[in-house]
Formats: structure tokens, sequence, C-alpha cells
């Protein structure tokens, strides 16, 4: 199973004290969606977020949009990902 979790912006040494969500919260869903058995954790090819499945932004199905970011970046970084 293969899922896509925003944990939210944590308190953690990357995060910062001033983050609105503890480290609990943050990973609760990673770790019910990794050893559940509820039948609602048995899912794939979604996106969650604190408990929730969501909507992930338009930009993450739309391909053309993620080819440009692609080659912008391989740009601006002078990294280029070999063609698939």
């Amino acid at each position: 199973m293969s899922n896509a979790v925003d944990p939210g912006w944590a308190r953690t040494k990357m995060g910062g004290a001033g983050a609105p969500v503890n480290v609990e919260t943050g990973q609760r869903t990673q770790t019910w969606l990794a050893v559940s058995d509820d039948p609602a954790a048995l899912v794939r090819g979604r996106y969650w977020h604190h408990m929730q499945q969501q909507e992930p932004a338009d930009e993450a199905r739309n391909s053309a949009f993620q080819e440009e970011l692609i080659a912008r970046l391989g740009e601006v970084t002078g990294v280029v990902l070999p063609l698939s």
C-alpha cells in the first residue's frame, strides 16, 4: 500500500518551536496507515492529512505542470533528471 501523507507543520528541529502541530499529531496518520487493520486504512493512492483523506493540489495530477517544474528546477540547480 502506498499513500501520501501531509503531517502538517510540526514542532521539530526543522519545523521550529512555533509550529502549531506537535510531533504526536504529525505522525499519527502515518502510523495508523502503516499498522492498522481498519478498512479505512487499507487503501492506496490516497492523500491524507490528520487522519482524513484530502484532495491534493491540482498540480499533483497535472503532468504538464510537473514536467515544466522539473525542467525549471533542472535549470536552477544544474541537475537534470534522466528521461523515463
